[in-house]
């Protein structure tokens, strides 16, 4: 009786677990009110969501990053008038020290305090300082942040001005056995991801590129990005809409870098 009760007990803590991964403080930035669940159970650890005025993210204390951060972008925010852009990184005081990328981690680098939920989405002055925090940012090469991620930002809310809304979720992914870290501290990817969802048509797909410098970028199904990283991007999703990927506009850098689409920069493999 005591090993059945025993069993019965553990069966209820798994079960309770699985329905607090799929709540979320805030809804509001997430498809279905769902967060993204974090399924790798080496990113798992010391993972805290913080929810912001127009985006929200998961941050890792193991990484030092952002492993997901999360936006619901409208076609009415998008083309409200812009707060003058002020340049404000700062660590984030929702976190432990000990957990939190410091701006000393990333001075001298070489790589860019990378956006995830960019701050080019971000009207007024208050949204926008608060995607100058250090929790939505990677270490990002500046070659990637500054000429091919640029344009798939642009891509993606001239996407979300003509349907209307779009769900976007952008992170990194951790990937090889010789990783880095900046300052011994913050963790470096290999690629980036930006998934997006467009519920007036029910599709959905994911730009992904490497972490370096360069044009070539792929669009992948949703499905194939869960594999990838080890997340469930979108939870409340049809699993149907997750196998079939939509088509992306082509990213137009500002800097005129050529971009070509290239499915082989891909890796294949099966868990990051």
């Amino acid at each position: 009786m005591k090993t059945r009760a025993l069993l019965l007990a553990l069966l209820l803590t798994f079960l309770s677990s699985l329905a607090l991964a799929a709540q979320s403080q805030y809804p509001q930035h997430y498809f279905g009110g769902q967060a993204p669940d974090i399924l790798n159970e080496k990113l798992a650890p010391k993972t805290q969501e913080i929810g912001y005025q127009k985006y929200g993210l998961i941050h890792s204390g193991i990484t030092r990053t952002a492993l997901v951060s999360a936006e619901h972008l409208t076609r009415e925010e998008l083309t409200r008038p812009r707060a003058e852009r002020k340049n404000r990184f700062h660590p984030d005081p929702n976190l432990q020290p000990e957990d939190r990328a410091k701006l000393a981690d990333y001075a001298k680098s070489g790589f860019d305090r990378g956006h995830m939920s960019p701050v080019g989405d971000m009207a007024d002055e208050k949204s926008q300082y608060e995607s100058f925090s250090l929790a939505n940012m990677i270490p990002q090469d500046p070659q990637n942040n500054r000429n091919l991620w640029e344009g798939i930002e642009e891509a993606t809310r001239e996407l979300a001005k003509a349907g209307g809304e779009l769900y976007v979720v952008t992170g990194p992914v951790f990937y090889g056995s010789q990783l880095k870290r900046l300052n011994g501290r913050v963790l470096i990817p290999t690629y980036v991801f930006k998934a997006i969802y467009d519920p007036s048509h029910k599709l959905a797909a994911a730009y992904f590129a490497a972490n370096a410098a360069g044009g070539r970028y792929a669009v992948i199904s949703i499905a194939e990005l869960e594999k990838l990283t080890g997340l469930s991007i979108f939870p409340a999703l049809e699993e149907k809409v997750k196998q079939s990927p939509m088509a992306l506009p082509k990213p137009t850098p500002n800097t005129g870098i050529k971009v070509i689409e290239d499915k082989t920069i891909v890796p294949k493999i099966s868990q990051p």
